[in-house]
């Protein structure tokens, strides 16, 4: 399972976890020590959303939250079901049998 953006390509970077110890001069120690150094990974705010394609069909696709954000991508906009209004509603009765 692909972990990148379908719109914009974003995918994991590497990067660094730093390890400290110590106080820091400005809270009255003698400064941070870095004890360890290790690899992690920087992973996209993936979300699933729906969207419709433009040919007008749904489908689900990952997509950064930033994508989401700036509207590269329109979410899929559900509607409801067509209802009278209640105006109308009394003025088209049902026959009565």
């Amino acid at each position: 399972m692909a972990r990148v953006c379908e719109v914009c390509g974003k995918k994991p970077l590497t990067g660094n976890r730093v390890a400290t110890r110590g106080r820091a001069k400005y809270l009255g120690g003698v400064g941070t020590k870095i004890t360890g150094i290790s690899r992690r990974q920087f992973r996209p705010n993936l979300q699933r959303v729906r969207i419709t394609t433009p040919n007008g069909t749904n489908k689900r696709i990952r997509v950064c939250a930033r994508c989401l954000k700036t509207g590269a991508v329109a979410r899929l906009i559900r509607q409801r079901p067509f209802r009278l209004p209640a105006e109308l509603k009394k003025q088209v009765q049902p026959p009565q049998n």
